[in-house]
């Protein structure tokens, strides 16, 4: 068995770039008030192993009993947690989406369980009871689904990580059942800070897995600081502030792209597929400090995923194109 190897956007072991648009975390975080609460957090005492008042900020921020919240390390060990517990719970299959996070698969394989990837809703068609891994929107594509498909008996988790993000149309329904993986360290910029929450929608056995399989201390210092003002007025104002000023600078790197003839798919996010008009720009524009993510790894070589960024970057990237350009003229 050939084994799938995980791989991000942003810091790749090289030499770092002046401009990266491989990541797809905000790159106007974090927000003034819950910056100042992460660095004051108290690193010389252990948090609350049971994370009580947390959970209950979090509980009543979702209209949901404080006890099916379950803080995590992040999304990927979140990832990890709840596949664990549907392998447990006796589930043998994952569905994942394809193009999609490369981790649902990786941990899926690393237990054993088959890989189901699914292009589109109507793709989902387990024959046992299995994971279900849903991306609302979705990475790498910035895309959103109108609906999705009856999955009563299933484990499905809906990935929420780029919901803050959304910078068209409404959220779609969650399937009747679903898990919700709440991950907010990427809306805030302060992907450094690893921390989120899992929304289990009853205490049943795949909760009693995923709560057991804690480690000790799941979170630090800064990420309970970080989700404790989550759901604050102020960061939700700033969030706002946030996504207006994304849709003009999406706006403008588009239309850039466009003008030098780059394909460009849909997104409802500051981030997005696109293809440029020659195979292997992602390493040329490495060469000149740029940074762009090979989707070659979503199963789609010669696509880059891009996010917008500040108009300085978006200069760079546009010299570092055009001088590419008069170099193979």
């Amino acid at each position: 068995m050939t084994f799938l190897q995980a791989e991000h956007g942003g810091p790749d072991g090289g030499p770092p770039v002046a401009h990266d648009f491989s990541t797809n975390a905000s790159p106007l975080g974090p927000p003034p008030a819950l910056w100042l609460a992460v660095q004051a957090a108290d690193r010389q005492r252990y948090p609350d192993p049971q994370y009580g008042a947390l959970r209950r900020r979090l509980g009543e921020a979702h209209g949901a009993d404080h006890g099916l919240v379950l803080p995590t390390a992040g999304g990927a060990e979140g990832i990890r947690r709840l596949t664990l517990a549907a392998w447990l719970d006796g589930r043998r299959e994952a569905w994942v989406p394809q193009p999609g996070f490369g981790d649902y698969a990786i941990a899926a394989q690393a237990l054993g369980l088959a890989v189901k990837p699914y292009a589109a809703p109507a793709d989902i068609r387990p024959t046992a009871p299995s994971l279900v891994w849903l991306c609302e929107p979705c990475n790498p594509t910035g895309t959103s689904e109108a609906a999705w498909p009856d999955l009563a008996g299933h484990l499905v988790v809906v990935d929420r990580a780029y919901e803050p993000l959304r910078l068209a149309g409404d959220t779609p329904p969650l399937p009747l059942g679903a898990w919700q993986l709440v991950c907010p360290n990427k809306a805030l910029g302060l992907t450094g800070v690893r921390a989120g929450y899992l929304i289990a929608p009853a205490t049943d056995a795949a909760w009693t897995h995923a709560q057991s399989l804690a480690p000790s201390w799941v979170l630090s210092a800064e990420g309970v600081a970080m989700l404790s003002h989550w759901h604050d007025a102020a960061t939700a104002a700033w969030l706002a502030d946030a996504r207006a000023q994304l849709r003009e600078w999406t706006a403008a790197q588009r239309a850039l792209l466009a003008d030098l003839d780059w394909l460009q798919r849909p997104s409802c996010t500051h981030f997005w597929l696109a293809r440029p008009p020659r195979p292997d720009i992602a390493t040329r524009l490495h060469e000149w400090g740029v940074r762009v993510r090979d989707a070659a790894s979503f199963g789609l070589p010669g696509w880059v995923r891009v996010s917008a960024q500040p108009p300085a970057a978006r200069q760079a990237l546009q010299q570092a194109l055009l001088e590419i350009e008069s170099e193979d003229a």
